[in-house]
């Protein structure tokens, strides 16, 4: 095997070590609620999750996974080099967020990475501003519409549901809950697993290894959900304890309502090819539950905490990413 495509390869793994992170980083999103109303045990939910985020890799297109691995960055200052710079600094982000228990978005310190590596080796002019623009659009949007979406569906059914008993209501949103989690696993395996599967195909087609069309080949589509599976079946407990149960208390309803809510938004902006968070949406759509409950019963300081980290994982994972590319061997 020639060196060339044994750093192909290499990267590749590191890749898939990335999506494995991502995994169980962002496993979090789909499990804390679940889990917080002790609908599943944690390695029950862990197990359904997993399931789900494998199953997304049959349902729901490629178009994210174009947009990372063509929207973000010059296809011409793409090689492999960025790209190890771009992955190295977003699993470095993604430990020190996880160490800490804080729900950062794995998918903005990729997209961080990759813009900070690409800068690092030929400036401003290696991005691309209206892919990066779209970005930060659905920065400010995903939680917010999350939390609009959250907010409406929980008023919507504490109204249907106002005569219930709420043992009865409790009882069967125990139920439903199963459903809005396996909804969710699905929008989050198809959103966050398109990232880096834009990255591996950006990877072999700056190689030559696709010829003159850029696609996503099915095997890479199978190794980023296989990937993303595995990480979540390795949980994320730290950060369940800050989603699930630290910034507001969930019941069976409000939980299904925030997944539910959290779903919608992520199969629709994986359809229309945008690359949102994960944890924003979910994040959102919790505190929107919980507001209907009262405003205060949303802890908004542990919020305006997270809303910090948000903020901060593009530019710092960017940094990461440059310092790595600086520190490279490359020619």
């Amino acid at each position: 095997m020639s060196g060339a495509v044994l750093l192909v390869a290499l990267i590749i793994a590191v890749a898939l070590v990335f999506d494995f992170i991502n995994g169980f980083h962002d496993a979090a999103n789909s499990i804390a609620t679940v889990v917080s109303t002790r609908v599943l045990t944690p390695m029950q939910a862990v197990a359904w999750a997993a399931f789900f985020n494998f199953v997304a890799a049959f349902g729901f297109g490629v178009q994210v996974a174009r947009t990372v691995g063509k929207g973000v960055v010059q296809s011409t200052v793409v090689d492999q080099w960025v790209i190890l710079g771009a992955l190295t600094g977003a699993i470095a982000w993604n430990l020190i967020t996880w160490y800490y228990g804080i729900p950062s978005s794995s998918s903005h310190a990729l997209i961080g990475g990759f813009a900070g590596a690409a800068l690092a080796k030929a400036g401003w002019g290696a991005l691309i501003p209206s892919g990066l623009l779209k970005i930060a659009v659905f920065i400010v949007l995903a939680p917010v519409i999350g939390m609009v979406l959250g907010f409406a569906l929980m008023v919507a059914t504490l109204w249907i549901f106002r005569r219930v008993r709420p043992s009865r209501v409790d009882k069967l949103f125990r139920r439903l809950q199963l459903i809005s989690a396996a909804f969710y696993s699905l929008g989050h395996g198809t959103n966050d697993a398109q990232k880096t599967m834009g990255i591996i195909a950006i990877l072999l087609f700056s190689s030559g290894y696709l010829g003159p069309e850029f696609y996503v080949p099915f095997w890479v589509v199978l190794a980023a959900h296989a990937a993303m599976a595995f990480g979540t079946m390795a949980g994320g407990w730290r950060i369940v304890k800050t989603m699930g149960m630290k910034l507001t208390k969930l019941r069976p309803v409000g939980g299904c309502c925030a997944e539910t809510a959290g779903a919608v938004m992520l199969i629709g902006t994986a359809v229309g090819g945008i690359p949102v968070s994960t944890t924003h949406t979910i994040t959102g759509s919790i505190m929107g539950v919980g507001a209907v409950q009262r405003f205060s019963a949303v802890r908004w300081g542990l919020a305006g905490h997270i809303v910090w980290a948000w903020i901060l994982t593009i530019p710092l994972a960017g940094t990461l990413a440059a310092l790595t590319w600086l520190l490279l061997p490359h020619g």
